[in-house]
């Protein structure tokens, strides 16, 4: 019984733990498991390009571009102001639109802007897409890229603050394709970048032409770049925690996570070069990557710009270009929601950006199993409704044993009760008596936790399912509950996900300590005051989950009285 004292204890401290951790969050305090408070920083993000910053070394080869002042690191190059987009000339800007993405082009650098999901609506009901890239006070996010490695006092090759023409005439997409097209030149180098669009697609195929209009071979870089503000994005929940920043993938060292934190204190750990990966900027539900050509040697590289704004880029060094000959650089870019299977299918552990920690390996298998419910069923809710059924039927052996254990400890509770009574204060006596009992009525007082303990990898796994996946967001179950990534609006779910607890509670046996039996009536309290703020489809499943346990319980139960009863009567 000590055991299962200190089973309890744990198990009921760890959701204070938590219950605490999510108050300091949404409080605006740091979080015991993280070094930031959950609040999104409001400081303003300053404009890239504005300020200078200095870049790490890098092979000569592969300069990287400083992002504040457009110069290469060793090279004399004449400074390029950049402006705010909200505040950039109308004649500047280029909107063009398939029919899932709407993107927004400054002519300046040819870089974007701002990039909208038409399918994806900003929030619960509202007819306005998510804007996933943008460059506002509130939010700096963008996509840039360009050449460097112009020699020591030369004029700068094109990159992200030249001013660039456009030379295409489409905007909308008709069709299957929308290719925009820009071009600059400077530097004895003239750069033409073309930005294809596919129907239904949230890839953009990027095309960098480099042609060498001067009278000496040139040995130019190309860098693809996604520059970030620091803050969380506007949608964030303050009383969980996902990621949001750089990450990088190589086939060496896989998928790896860089934290703004980490980037600030020179700490990064990253694969710094490659021929083959990608490197991204995530946040929950939403990803923008970009996959350079496998097999080409390239430098990753993640820097801190200045206060609060950030990039993330890799440079391609091109091979020698004679005079008026071309090379062409391509890339591709993924600009959209984290959906697994097309980014997958675009790059090898793309899918990745949908991070489910070290238990990916029973995450995974689980995502799968509600795709494919999904397809049969429709609708994501009832989809979640019989995963959990699924899950519960897996688990019978196991939670049957703890069940029939359970009842048995609730036959014996007067006996129990009696035994505590004889021996009062005297424990060795008392626990003595008790594991005869338990001998003798064949219990095991522990086999009512440890399969529950079994399950629990489960049960997390299936918690970052549902939390971190993109096709939770606004998607529908019935009557009130219009959309399950967000809390349930009218609390039904979390006090039917407490009544079920309490039930339970009551088909268990009454443990002998009176400050256990406190703890337990305790416990919905504090898991359903958690649940008032977590997404309506994880309190969901965990109401499906616990209105089979009792059923699975109930029957069990009444099972063993009749055996017992009719051992009795013969």
């Amino acid at each position: 019984m000590d055991i299962r004292r200190t089973i309890l204890w744990m198990i009921f401290s760890f959701a204070l733990l938590l219950l605490w951790n999510n108050w300091q969050t949404h409080n605006g305090q740091p979080g015991l498991f993280s070094s930031q408070p959950a609040q999104a920083d409001t400081t303003s993000a300053p404009i890239a390009g504005t300020q200078s910053a200095a870049d790490p070394a890098v092979p000569a080869a592969a300069q990287a571009p400083a992002a504040a002042t457009g110069t290469v690191p060793g090279a004399s190059q004449p400074t390029l102001a950049s402006v705010p987009a909200d505040n950039a000339p109308q004649d500047r800007l280029l909107v063009v639109s398939s029919d899932v993405l709407r993107l927004t082009f400054d002519t300046q650098g040819a870089q974007i802007i701002k990039a909208e999901l038409l399918k994806y609506p900003a929030s619960s009901g509202s007819d306005q897409p998510t804007i996933l890239l943008d460059n506002v006070p509130a939010l700096t996010y963008l996509v840039q890229t360009g050449a460097v490695g112009a020699p020591a006092g030369a004029e700068a090759y094109p990159n992200h603050l030249s001013q660039f023409s456009v030379i295409s005439a489409d905007r909308e997409l008709n069709g299957d394709n929308l290719t925009v097209v820009f071009q600059a030149e400077s530097g004895g180098v003239r750069l033409v970048k073309s930005f294809s669009l596919q129907k239904g697609s949230y890839i953009v195929d990027v095309k960098h032409a480099l042609t060498n209009t001067s009278e000496a071979a040139k040995s130019p870089s190309v860098y693809l770049q996604i520059t970030r503000d620091g803050n969380q994005p506007a949608d964030s929940s303050s009383f969980y925690r996902t990621f949001t920043g750089p990450a990088v993938y190589s086939n060496q060292d896989k998928f790896q996570k860089v934290t703004f934190s980490d980037i600030e204190k020179n700490k990064a750990d990253y694969v710094r070069q490659a021929d083959n990966g990608w490197i991204a900027m995530i946040q929950h539900y939403f990803a923008t990557a970009w996959v350079p050509p496998q097999g080409k040697l390239r430098t990753n590289d993640i820097v801190e710009l200045q206060k609060n704004l950030f990039a993330v880029r890799a440079i391609e060094p091109v091979d020698a270009i004679a005079p008026g000959a071309t090379t062409i650089a391509s890339a591709r870019l993924w600009v959209g929601p984290q959906d697994q299977q097309a980014m997958e299918a675009l790059a090898p552990g793309l899918d990745l950006v949908v991070d489910y920690g070290w238990l990916t390996i029973i995450a995974k298998p689980l995502f799968a199993l509600m795709t494919w419910l999904h397809m049969l069923l429709g609708n994501w809710g009832w989809t979640i409704v019989a995963l959990t059924v699924l899950i519960k039927a897996a688990f019978y052996p196991l939670a049957s044993a703890s069940y029939r254990s359970m009842a048995k400890m609730k036959m014996v509770a007067p006996r129990l009760q009696a035994l505590k009574e004889k021996y009062g204060d005297d424990k060795p006596k008392l626990n003595a008596a008790m594991m005869e009992m338990y001998r003798n009525e064949k219990i095991n007082p522990l086999g009512g936790c440890l399969p529950i303990l079994v399950q629990i990898p489960v049960f997390i796994s299936l918690y970052w399912v549902l939390l971190a996946s993109v096709e939770m967001r606004g998607a529908p179950w019935i009557l009130w509950v219009h959309d399950l990534s967000v809390r349930d609006p009218y609390f039904i779910l979390p006090a039917v996900m407490m009544a079920t607890m309490f039930l339970q509670i009551k088909l268990n046996p009454t443990p002998p300590d009176p400050m256990q039996a406190k703890i337990m009536m305790i416990m919905p309290l504090v898991f359903g005051g958690m649940m008032f703020f977590f997404p309506a489809g994880l309190v969901l499943y965990w109401c499906v989950n616990n209105i089979l346990s009792i059923a699975q319980q109930w029957y069990i139960t009444k099972k063993i009285e009749k055996q017992t009863a009719a051992a009795a009567n013969n």
